[in-house]
C-alpha cells in the first residue's frame, strides 16, 4: 500500500501533494483538538489516513515539506537575507505548531494503545523486569565492592569514586539487556528507549558530579572535603552539586522527551516548539545559578557587570536555540563552559596524580589523566559540533568553503590536542630518564652511561618538540584544505638556498652530530679545545656551553671546537717535581715517599679517588742548586688536584721529620783580597747596569 501511495504521489506532482498535505493537516488537527465525531469515510480515504499515520510516511512528508521552501527560495540575496529568511520560517513553523501540540500527543497515544493488543499487563511486567534486573545487578556489585574494601581496609578518593560509579555501569548494561529482551510493541519500545537512556545517563552524571565535588557539611571539616575532591569550600561544593543535579535531570528529561517525540513521528515544528519550551526551563535554572553562584570577593559594581553579561549571554544562547541555529548555539555553549569545565577537571584530577612517580607506568598514568581527560573533553565537544553541523547546519554557516573551514578548524583542534598529548608523554618519559641519570653512582660504567644519557636526551627532546610541531602543523593545514605537497617542495628549495647562505650554521650542526656519534664529551666532563676550556653544562643544536673553573661561560659552536681534549675520562696521571739538596740520600727519599703513598691510600676521603698512589720516579736532572726528583700518581678524573695538594703536604712533613732538605740558592764569599775586589767590581757593574736601566725608563716616560 505504501508503494502504491508513493507512485500515486509521483503521478500527481509536487503542487497537488503539498495541497493535499495542507488539506489533511487542516482537517485532522481541528478534529483531534475538538474531539468531534465524523461520519464513516470511504475505504480509500481510510487507507490514506492509515498511511498518513505510519511513522515512516510522516517523517518523509515532514522532511519533504521542510525541504520545499528551501528549494523555492530565490537564489539572489546575500547571506544576511538568507539567514533572516531561514530564521523567520523556523519561527513561523513553531508558531503554527502551537495549536497542534495536544492533538499530536493524543494521536501518538492512540497509536501506542492500538498496538497494545494484550493490554497493559505485559508492559508493566516488562518495566518490572527491567527495574529488577538493573537494580539487582547494581546493588549486588555495590555490596561486593564495599565488602572487599572493608576487608582490605583500603580507602581514598579513587576507591570511593569506583564504588560509587562502577555499579551504575553495571545497572546500565543489565537494564539495557533486559529492555532488549522484553519484546514490546515497536512504537512503545521506540518511545521508552530514550527515557531509559536518559535515566541511565542522568544517574551516571550525577554520580560523577558527586564523586568530583564530594559535598560535605561544615561539621565534617573542610580539610577532609578538600583532601578527597576539588578544592572548594563545603558550602560552594554543596551549591554546585545541587545545581548540577538539577541541570542534569532537566537536560536528560528534555532530551528524552524530544527524542521520544521523534521516535513517535511527531512533526519537526512540534518537536522544535517543545525543545524551545524545555530550553526556557533550562534558561531559568542557568540564570538563577548565575545570580546565586558563590564568587570570590568582588565589588558590587564588578558583580553586577559580571551577572549582567552572563545573563545576556545565556539569553542569547536560548534565542539561537529557538531560532534553529544549532551550530552557533553549541559554539556559544562551549565558549561559555569549556574553559571552566577544563579548569574544574584539572582541579578534580590533580588529587589523583602521583607527584612522586618514579616508574614509567605511573608517569604515563599521570599524563593520561592530566592531559588525556582534557583531550577527551575537547575531542567530544568537537565531534558533537561536527555532528550537529552535519545534521542541522546553521543558516549562517553556508557554502562549501565555509563548511570545509569549519570542519577543518574542528579537526585542527583535535590534532593539536593529540599532538600535545604525544609531546607530554614523550617529554615526561625523557624527564624521568634524566632524573634517574642524575642520581650519583659509585659504578664507573653506570656513571658513564648516566652522563651519556644526560648528554643525548635533551637533544632528543628538542628534536621531538620540533618534529611534533611540524607534523601537527602540516596536518592542520591539510585539514583546512591547504596542499602541503607544494609547501614541502618549496621548503626543500628554500632549505637549499638557506644552506648555501648559512654554511657555517650547517657546519656547526653537522659537526655536533659527529661529536655526539663519536661520544667526544658529555655533560659534566671537563674539556679543552684551543683557548676554550671548562665543564660541559649543556648543548643546543649548534653549540656547547662550557663553564670555566673560574666562572666564565663559553658558548662555542661545534664547528669551532676542532680537536677536543677530554680530561674527564677513565683516569688521569698527574706529575710534579721537587728539588732537594745535593747531599740528600735519594734512596731514603724514595722510601719516605712510599710511606706517604700508603698514608694517602688509607685516607677515607681521598683513598677511593686514587687509582695508583704517589711514587718517586727517580732523578730528573741536576740543577744549579740541587737535584730535581720526579713524582707521579694516577687518580680518577677531576680529583688529581685535590690528591696532589694533599700528597705534597704530606711529603713536606715527612722530609722535615727525616731531615731531608729542599734545594735553595746560596752564595759563598771567600776571605782574601782578590775575591773581595772581584765581588766589589761585580757590585759596581750591577749598580751601573741598574742606573742605566733607570735612566732609559725615565727617558721613555718623558717621551710618552
Amino acid at each position: 500500500m505504501s508503494i502504491l501511495f508513493w507512485h500515486c504521489c509521483r503521478g500527481l506532482g509536487r503542487a497537488p501533494i503539498l495541497l493535499l498535505l495542507q488539506l489533511v493537516f487542516a482537517l485532522t488537527a481541528p478534529s483531534a483538538a475538538q474531539g468531534m465525531t465524523t461520519p464513516t469515510a470511504p475505504a480509500k480515504v481510510q487507507q490514506l489516513i492509515e498511511l498518513l499515520d505510519d511513522p515512516e510516511v510522516r517523517q518523509w512528508l515532514a522532511a519533504r515539506q521542510a525541504a520545499t521552501p528551501v528549494a523555492a527560495m530565490p537564489a539572489e540575496g546575500g547571506l544576511p537575507s538568507r539567514s533572516v529568511a531561514a530564521i523567520r520560517r523556523h519561527l513561523d513553523g513553531m508558531r503554527t505548531a502551537v495549536p497542534r501540540v495536544i492533538p499530536e500527543w493524543m494521536a501518538a497515544r492512540d497509536r501506542i494503545v492500538a498496538e497494545m493488543d494484550q493490554g497493559s499487563m505485559p508492559i508493566l511486567r516488562g518495566f518490572a523486569l527491567v527495574l529488577l534486573v538493573g537494580y539487582g545487578a547494581e546493588y549486588l556489585l555495590r555490596f561486593v565492592l564495599g565488602r572487599s574494601a572493608r576487608r582490605s581496609a583500603a580507602s581514598g578518593p579513587g576507591l570511593a569514586a569506583l564504588i560509587r560509579i562502577a555499579p551504575l555501569f553495571v545497572f546500565a548494561i543489565a537494564a539495557v539487556a533486559a529492555f532488549a529482551q522484553t519484546g514490546w510493541p515497536s512504537r512503545l519500545e521506540a518511545a521508552t528507549a530514550p527515557l531509559l537512556i536518559g535515566w541511565i545517563a542522568a544517574r551516571l552524571l550525577i554520580a560523577v558530579a558527586s564523586a568530583a565535588l564530594n559535598p560535605r557539611s561544615k561539621d565534617n571539616g573542610a580539610a577532609e572535603s578538600q583532601a578527597d575532591s576539588v578544592s572548594l569550600e563545603p558550602d560552594a561544593a554543596l551549591f554546585w552539586y545541587r545545581r548540577s543535579v538539577l541541570f542534569i535531570c532537566a537536560m536528560a528529561f528534555a532530551w528524552a522527551v524530544v527524542d521520544m517525540m521523534q521516535a513517535l513521528a511527531f512533526p519537526a515544528d512540534v518537536r522544535d516548539l517543545t525543545a524551545a519550551l524545555f530550553g526556557l526551563v533550562v534558561l531559568g535554572l542557568a540564570i538563577d545559578t548565575a545570580l546565586r553562584r558563590p564568587l570570590v570577593e568582588l565589588t558590587a559594581g564588578q558583580r553586577t557587570m559580571r551577572d549582567a553579561l552572563t545573563v545576556g549571554l545565556l539569553a542569547l544562547l536560548w534565542l539561537l536555540w529557538a531560532a534553529g541555529m544549532k551550530v552557533l548555539f553549541w559554539v556559544g555553549v562551549y565558549t561559555l563552559i569549556l574553559r571552566p569545565l577544563l579548569r574544574f577537571v584539572s582541579a578534580a584530577t590533580r588529587s589523583t596524580l602521583d607527584t612522586e612517580a618514579v616508574d614509567i607506568m605511573r608517569v604515563l598514568r599521570n599524563v593520561l589523566i592530566d592531559r588525556g581527560v582534557r583531550f577527551l573533553i575537547v575531542a567530544l565537544a568537537a565531534a558533537w559540533l561536527a555532528k550537529v553541523f552535519q545534521i542541522n547546519g546553521s543558516p549562517v554557516i553556508q557554502g562549501d568553503v565555509v563548511k570545509h573551514i569549519f570542519r577543518g578548524v574542528l579537526a585542527g583542534v583535535v590534532i593539536l590536542l593529540a599532538a600535545d598529548l604525544v609531546w607530554q608523554l614523550a617529554k615526561e618519559l625523557i624527564n624521568l630518564h634524566l632524573k634517574r641519570a642524575a642520581v650519583e653512582s659509585t659504578d664507573s660504567a653506570q656513571l658513564a652511561r648516566d652522563m651519556r644519557v644526560r648528554t643525548l636526551l635533551p637533544i632528543l627532546r628538542n628534536f621531538l618538540a620540533a618534529f611534533i610541531a611540524v607534523v601537527a602543523g602540516m596536518m592542520v593545514l591539510s585539514g583546512l584544505g591547504v596542499h602541503v605537497g607544494p609547501l614541502i617542495a618549496g621548503a626543500g628549495v628554500f632549505g637549499v638556498a638557506i644552506g648555501f647562505g648559512s654554511q657555517t650554521l650547517v657546519k656547526d650542526i653537522i659537526s655536533g652530530i659527529f661529536y655526539m656519534m663519536d661520544d667526544a664529551f658529555r655533560v659534566g666532563e671537563y674539556i679543552q679545545s684551543g683557548s676554550y676550556m671548562g665543564t660541559v653544562e649543556s648543548f643546543s643544536i649548534r653549540s656547547v656551553r662550557l663553564r670555566h673553573h673560574r666562572g666564565p661561560v663559553f658558548t662555542v659552536p661545534f664547528g669551532s671546537l676542532g680537536a677536543v681534549q677530554n680530561m674527564s675520562r677513565d683516569w688521569v696521571i698527574d706529575k710534579f717535581k721537587i728539588n732537594v739538596s745535593y747531599d740528600t740520600d735519594v734512596a731514603k727519599v724514595k722510601k719516605v715517599v712510599k710511606g706517604v703513598g700508603t698514608a694517602l691510600l688509607e685516607d677515607e676521603e681521598l683513598g677511593p679517588l686514587i687509582i695508583e698512589t704517589v711514587k718517586m720516579k727517580g732523578v730528573e736532572q741536576f740543577g744549579d742548586y740541587g737535584i730535581t726528583l720526579g713524582f707521579a700518581m694516577t687518580t680518577k678524573p677531576g680529583h688529581q688536584t685535590q690528591v696532589r695538594r694533599r700528597a705534597q703536604a704530606l711529603i713536606k712533613e715527612a722530609f722535615k721529620e727525616n731531615n731531608i732538605q729542599f734545594a735553595s740558592p746560596t752564595v759563598q764569599v771567600a776571605g782574601d783580597e782578590t775575591q773581595a775586589a772581584a765581588a766589589a767590581a761585580t757590585r759596581d757593574a750591577i749598580a751601573k747596569k741598574n742606573a742605566a736601566l733607570a735612566a732609559q725608563q725615565g727617558g721613555e716616560a718623558a717621551a710618552e
